[in-house]
């Protein structure tokens, strides 16, 4: 049951992220690459072409906010659109225009910026200094403020990042 309600999950994550339907993704194929303690990963074609995802859910959230959709962190290999390591956190709510994603790992942070729900690392370099960062990381802090100027702070685990990540560059045939 737990596996069927993952999969769910997992489905329902890469259809928000990917901004698909979920029967497109099934038809395309949705596989299960496994899951690593707190992350998950899998792959898909979208439009033919294979895209290799993983995504974790926060181990805690605190924020004083009445409603909220759900959280997730994403990275994503696109080698057809070489695209790789793409880092993204969906935060269950719309951002405050403008206002910076902070992600703290070990000590360092890392600026992210946002549209709408989702915040992003501004380009290649910076994704991939964040993917380094969570594979030596313990724990994940985001910091966001939401349209209304609510302060959230979600932490995830990095436990299992390293293995997740291989399951998908290795998916994926990147590096």
């Amino acid at each position: 049951m737990i596996r069927i309600r993952r999969i769910r999950t997992a489905a329902f994550a890469l259809a928000a992220f990917a901004t698909v339907s979920l029967p497109a993704l099934a038809q395309e194929g949705l596989q299960d690459l496994g899951t690593f303690k707190d992350w998950q990963a899998h792959s898909y074609k979208e439009g033919g072409k294979l895209v290799c995802t993983m995504f974790s859910v926060p181990k805690s959230s605190e924020g004083d906010y009445t409603n909220r959709g759900e959280v997730y962190v994403f990275v994503t290999h696109r080698p057809a659109h070489n695209r790789i390591d793409e880092v993204s956190v969906n935060i269950g709510y719309t951002f405050k225009k403008g206002a910076p994603v902070n992600v703290v790992i070990s000590g360092t942070t890392h600026e992210m910026f946002s549209d709408r729900s989702t915040a992003w690392t501004r380009d290649a370099k910076s994704d991939r200094a964040l993917v380094r960062a969570m594979r030596a990381g313990a724990e994940m802090i985001v910091q966001g403020v939401s349209g209304r100027g609510t302060r959230t702070t979600d932490t995830f685990s990095l436990s299992g990042f390293s293995a997740a990540h291989n399951a998908i560059t290795n998916a994926c045939k990147v590096r």
